[in-house]
């Protein structure tokens, strides 16, 4: 009997990079099984059983998993770091221009190919649920050639290697403040060096950058709680704390007293 989509256990091709919320190189994912909830810091995206999408370079971007009603969730994860994107590009001589998009996930359209691909790959997979050298770097050559196909406009996306430029810094902030990311990493990301960035960030918030982002988190927290009656348990992740401990701790300095006093007076 042939093997189906939502039969396919997870598997992960190309470096490892670590799970951290800023995304160091372009990302596949195709949802086997379950949902994935994801946020760029603009809109909320949702992918399904059976779907795909591209996870952009150099943004920052979260998502949650959800397990289907019977229990389950599985997920392909592609790795295209930008040493092979530019050994690709050459080989196969591709021009690519600048892209205007500036989410983080881009939804991969339906093609033929898509699940057939998918299903190819039980055959190499290994106890770890990765694929080894050599068919590792062949069925990743083989998916791109996939992907450019179903949507050519990833040209763009995919083969431009190009450093963030000085943007809006008061703009991107106010967007991404509840994502839990260095100083550094936020530096980047808005085309400035870490000495440019603290210097800029002061002159407009008039505040550093780690205390800022830490009123600003405690701040939604309070109305999470007195406004929206929210546990703490159910939210402290999404706004960029380290672990409950750490925000229950910062809570009470700021508010002098408990989330689970001020949640009682509401």
């Amino acid at each position: 009997m042939p093997e189906k989509i939502d039969q396919v256990s997870t598997c992960y091709m190309g470096p490892q990079i670590s799970p951290e919320q800023f995304v160091p190189e372009h990302i596949f994912i195709f949802l086997a099984k379950g949902k994935i909830e994801g946020y760029d810091g603009m809109q909320k995206h949702t992918l399904q059983t059976g779907q795909c999408c591209l996870i952009r370079k150099n943004r920052l971007a979260r998502y949650d998993k959800h397990e289907e009603d019977e229990g389950g969730f599985e997920k392909v994860v592609v790795v295209f770091e930008e040493s092979f994107l530019k050994n690709f590009q050459e080989r196969h001589r591709i021009q690519a221009t600048k892209s205007a998009d500036k989410g983080a996930f881009m939804r991969i359209p339906d093609h033929p190919l898509i699940h057939p691909f998918i299903l190819s790959l039980k055959p190499y997979y290994e106890s770890s649920g990765r694929i080894r050298e050599p068919y590792a770097t062949i069925k990743r050559e083989e998916l791109l050639l996939i992907l450019l196909e179903a949507q050519p406009s990833l040209t763009s996306i995919l083969f431009d290697y190009g450093i963030p430029q000085k943007i809006d810094l008061e703009k991107f902030m106010n967007g991404h403040y509840k994502f839990n990311v260095s100083i550094e990493r936020l530096a980047y990301m808005t085309g400035r060096s870490l000495s440019a960035f603290k210097r800029d960030f002061e002159k407009i918030f008039n505040d550093t950058p780690g205390r800022w982002l830490l009123q600003k988190r405690l701040q939604e927290a309070y109305f999470l709680i007195m406004k929206k009656k929210q546990k703490p348990s159910s939210f402290y992740l999404d706004l960029g704390f380290e672990d409950l401990s750490h925000f229950s701790f910062a809570f009470k300095k700021k508010f002098g007293m408990n989330a689970s006093e001020l949640l009682q007076q509401g």
